[in-house]
């Protein structure tokens, strides 16, 4: 009697336990669902299926799932992408290390093609995949009547961590081996401020390429990259691979709490990488204190330079880099646009919110004083840009009456919201430039 008492009591317990965990699973999918609608706008499921990993609500910037993260040296353009297929659908890194879809040179198929060549850094190959993507700056182009008919064809000469004169060596170098270019877009200015004084910190001559890309090449040749630096590797490695694994699995999930459960997951580790990179790229810029025997030279200087020097050296590199540019491309009328991109760490009349404060700022970033400092030397090398007949365009305030988030990182890159805003201030005033050009030129 006792026994069958205790066996009623342990079914009762159990049936009461299998209620609460239906009603917990229940109430999970509930919030799940929910979660999901705010996110993403529709309903899980009868949401329409996902292609693109960056599209799975995974904040991916800044990710190389299928790169490795140290570069690989090239002996005219400094360092590149390792070639091979990127996570992005319709684009690879091309036979030179650019994110396109084609490989260079490329030659003109059809008489009315119509080729822009996009030059800079991270920002600017950010911007030429956007562009490839959505065609912001065709839409204004064709509204030229002599472009109208025109096909567009967006080639990214930008790489993450290039500075000049690393574009005006690359344009040259490209032009030489028979690439066409029917207009330039150049945006640039964090990285010849924030990356050159990282260069003069570790006593390396600032128009060299970047010390914080160069550096752990050159250690990985000499065999002396650190103990730290190669731990940091191995741990991005091993979340580079469950990143990918994760993502696979919420391509898969039935059910909205499985979505749930999952993007927490796979962001965790995705802000794991992305601290791990960071650690990464401070162990890997530190020189090792005996570098006689290096099989590589990079030009070195005696000292650090003082700020004042320092700087004004770094905007006449920008500013006669440009210059030289324009030149060589007038030479065959091909137009040339000059952007200075914008940045968080230059202050202008933007209200940040407190959310994107967390993601856009850091304090022990390396490149806030860097932007203070160097973005004002660059604006007083304007006169001298203009007085070359440069079409200089000064992007920095273009965030300011924006009030939802724009920036994804405490470094310089910016969300979709902010790619369309930057990709309509680029278009709308390449447009003006070109009809006022139009209106000059029929007065003659």
């Amino acid at each position: 009697m006792k026994d069958l008492k205790v066996l009623n009591k342990g079914q009762e317990f159990l049936k009461i336990a299998l209620i609460n965990l239906a009603l917990l699973l229940f109430f999970l999918e509930l919030g799940s669902l929910g979660w999901y609608f705010v996110k993403h706008k529709q309903f899980f499921y009868n949401r329409e299926k996902v292609q693109n990993k960056s599209d799975l609500g995974i904040n991916l910037e800044g990710v190389r799932l299928n790169q490795s993260i140290v570069e690989r040296f090239h002996p005219f353009l400094g360092f590149i992408q390792q070639p091979g297929p990127d996570f992005r659908p319709g684009f690879k890194i091309n036979n030179y290390g650019f994110i396109s879809p084609y490989d260079y040179p490329l030659k003109k198929t059809k008489k009315n093609q119509f080729i822009v060549g996009v030059f800079g850094g991270s920002v600017a190959s950010n911007y030429a995949v956007f562009e490839v993507q959505n065609k912001i700056l065709p839409q204004y182009l064709k509204q030229l009547p002599g472009l109208k008919d025109k096909e567009f064809v967006i080639l990214s000469f930008a790489t993450g961590g290039y500075k000049q004169p690393q574009q005006l060596l690359i344009l040259n170098y490209f032009l030489a081996l028979g690439q066409e270019l029917d207009l330039v877009v150049n945006i640039d200015g964090f990285n010849e401020v924030a990356l050159s004084n990282l260069n003069n910190k570790n006593k390396i001559d600032l128009a060299m390429p970047s010390i914080q890309h160069i550096l752990p090449l050159t250690s990985l040749a000499n065999n002396s990259l650190s103990t730290k630096a190669m731990k940091a590797t191995i741990r991005i490695r091993e979340n580079k691979a469950r990143i990918s694994q994760g993502l696979e699995s919420l391509q898969h999930c039935y059910l909205a709490a499985c979505d749930a459960l999952t993007s927490v997951y796979v962001q965790n580790l995705v802000n794991n990488y992305k601290t791990d990179v960071i650690k990464f790229e401070k162990e890997r810029t530190k020189q090792q204190k005996n570098d006689s025997g290096s099989v590589i030279y990079i030009n070195p200087n005696m000292s650090v330079l003082h700020n004042s020097l320092a700087f004004e050296e770094m905007a006449w590199n920008w500013a006669k880099s440009s210059i030289f540019m324009h030149k060589v491309l007038s030479a065959s009328n091909v137009p040339y646009f000059h952007i200075l991109q914008p940045n968080q760490y230059y202050q202008t009349k933007r209200v940040f919110g407190e959310a994107e404060k967390q993601i856009a700022f850091n304090k022990e970033s390396p490149y806030a004083k860097a932007v203070q400092i160097g973005y004002p030397a660059l604006f007083k090398k304007f006169p001298n840009l203009e007085k070359n007949n440069i079409n200089i365009l000064n992007a920095v305030n273009v965030f300011d009456k924006n009030k939802e988030a724009v920036y994804v990182d405490s470094c310089c890159h910016y969300n979709k919201a902010g790619e369309v805003i930057f990709s309509n201030y680029v278009g709308r005033s390449i447009l003006e430039s070109l009809r006022k050009d139009e209106a000059r030129s029929k007065k003659k």
